[in-house]
């Protein structure tokens, strides 16, 4: 069983976006940055923010979807 969580924080996607927090936020609103609100939290889901990101050059170079973000560890959690 996949134990990745299914969202991650919209800081953390800015990071691994490699863009600034404020951004991201923009972004959200904006509705280009998928997000979902679970009570006062607003999160990426993992598996959007892979299909954002994910190009056709990436699918016929043989990258699969469900490879880590860069940037994450096997669990899922951004690292420095």
């Amino acid at each position: 069983m996949n134990r990745e969580p299914l969202t991650i924080t919209v800081e953390d996607a800015a990071r691994l976006l490699g863009i600034s927090r404020g951004l991201a936020y923009e972004a959200a609103r904006r509705g280009e940055l998928p997000t979902i609100r679970i009570g006062r939290r607003l999160l990426v889901p993992r598996a959007r923010l892979l299909e954002l990101v994910e190009t056709p050059e990436m699918r016929e170079a043989g990258f699969p979807a469900s490879e880590p973000l860069a940037g994450s560890d096997a669990n899922g959690n951004v690292t420095a």
